[in-house]
C-alpha cells in the first residue's frame, strides 16, 4: 500500500466544481452543485477528493469549503488532497510556476481557509518548476509538516528523476504522483514495451517513472482518466468508436458501464493505478461506482483487447 495515501481505487476531481473558469463570483447554484457532485460521489464509495489551488480560480476550493461548513461531520469522512505550483498568467504577468518554499507556503494557507479545514491530507506539486531549489521546497515541507498543516506529500506530472532528486533532500515520503495515463493517453504504458523497436523514439515519457512510483510505494494516480469522453461520448477516428464499441460489449456483458470497463482498464495494472473522476454530472459520477466498489473484472484477453483495439494496430 502506498505510504499515507489509502488505498481509495477511484478519487473525485473537483475541478469541474465552482462556476466559471474566471474570477466571477460563485453563487447558491454553484454551491449546491458542488453538493450533488460531492453526494453523489461519496454514494458509490468514494472519499478521496482532489483539488488543485488554480481550479477556477480557486472557487473549486472555495465551493467544497462551502459544502463542508454545510454538513457536520462530512470533513472527518473524507481525504483531501490540492495541489499547488502553477501561477495563470494574470495582466503583464505570464502564466508560469512557481515552486518556491515562500510560495508554496502562501498557496496552502490560502487553501485551507478556502476549504474551511485546518489541515490538508496531501499536498501535490502540480507542476515541476525549473528554477526551483530542490532544499528550498524540501523546506517548506517540512515546516508544514511540523506545524500539522499537511499530513502528506507528492507530486504531479513528474518523472522518477525528479522524484528522486527531491525525495532525496526531504525525510517525508514522497506518497503520490499523479499523472494523464487514460486507454486514450498510454505513452506510460507503451514506453515499456516499445524497447529495442523504431517506434520507441516517438514515446515520450520519461524511462523508468512507472517502475521507480512502485519500487517506492508512491501510489500511481490517473488524471484524465476517462480519455475526455473519447470512448464513452463523441468518437472521431475508426479507432475511438471500434474501441467505444467493444467497451461497450464488455460492460453489457458484466452488467456494468462503459465508464467502468475504461476505470478497470487502468485499475488492472499491477501498479493499483487510482483513476481520478473529474465529472460534475451526478449520473456520470454514479457511472463510475463499480470502479470504486468492485475489483477489476476484465481477463488477461479483454485487457489486451482493449489496449490493441484504441492503438489501432497490433504489437510488435
Amino acid at each position: 500500500m502506498a505510504r499515507g495515501t489509502g488505498e481509495e481505487r477511484l478519487l473525485y476531481g473537483c475541478m469541474g466544481l465552482g462556476g466559471a473558469w474566471d474570477t466571477t463570483p460563485y453563487g447558491a447554484a454553484e454551491i449546491d452543485q458542488a453538493e450533488a457532485a460531492i453526494q453523489a460521489a461519496l454514494d458509490i464509495g468514494i472519499r478521496g477528493f482532489d483539488h488543485a489551488d488554480i481550479y477556477r480560480h480557486g472557487k473549486s476550493e472555495a465551493v467544497f469549503g462551502e459544502v463542508l461548513a454545510r454538513t457536520p461531520g462530512l470533513r472527518e469522512r473524507i481525504r483531501i488532497q490540492t495541489k499547488c505550483g502553477i501561477r495563470p498568467a494574470e495582466g503583464d504577468r505570464p502564466g508560469m510556476y512557481d515552486l518556491r518554499g515562500e510560495s508554496i507556503r502562501r498557496q496552502v494557507e490560502a487553501s485551507l481557509e478556502r476549504l474551511r479545514t485546518d489541515v490538508i491530507d496531501v499536498l501535490l506539486l502540480h507542476r515541476p518548476d525549473p528554477l526551483a531549489d530542490p532544499e528550498d521546497i524540501a523546506r517548506a515541507l517540512r515546516s508544514l509538516h511540523r506545524q500539522k498543516l499537511v499530513r502528506g506529500f507528492g507530486v504531479s506530472n513528474m518523472s522518477a528523476a525528479q522524484i528522486s532528486l527531491l525525495q532525496a533532500r526531504l525525510d517525508v515520503p514522497l506518497v503520490a504522483n499523479q499523472l494523464d495515463l487514460s486507454l486514450a493517453r498510454r505513452d506510460w504504458l507503451e514506453a515499456g514495451v516499445l524497447v529495442n523497436t523504431a517506434e520507441a523514439a516517438a514515446v515520450g515519457f520519461p524511462e523508468g517513472t512507472l517502475e521507480h512510483c512502485r519500487a517506492h510505494g508512491i501510489r500511481l494516480q490517473a488524471w484524465g482518466a476517462l480519455a475526455r469522453g473519447r470512448f464513452t461520448g463523441l468518437q472521431t477516428t475508426p479507432e475511438e468508436r471500434a474501441t467505444a464499441a467493444y467497451a461497450a460489449e464488455l460492460a453489457e456483458a458484466k452488467g456494468t458501464t462503459p465508464e467502468t470497463i475504461l476505470l478497470w482498464w487502468l485499475q488492472r495494472h499491477p501498479a493499483r493505478i487510482a483513476p481520478v473522476v473529474g465529472s460534475a454530472r451526478p449520473d456520470r459520477i454514479r457511472a463510475c461506482a463499480d470502479a470504486a466498489r468492485r475489483e477489476p473484472a476484465l481477463t488477461h484477453e479483454e485487457w489486451y483487447r482493449l489496449w490493441i483495439s484504441a492503438r489501432g494496430a497490433a504489437l510488435p
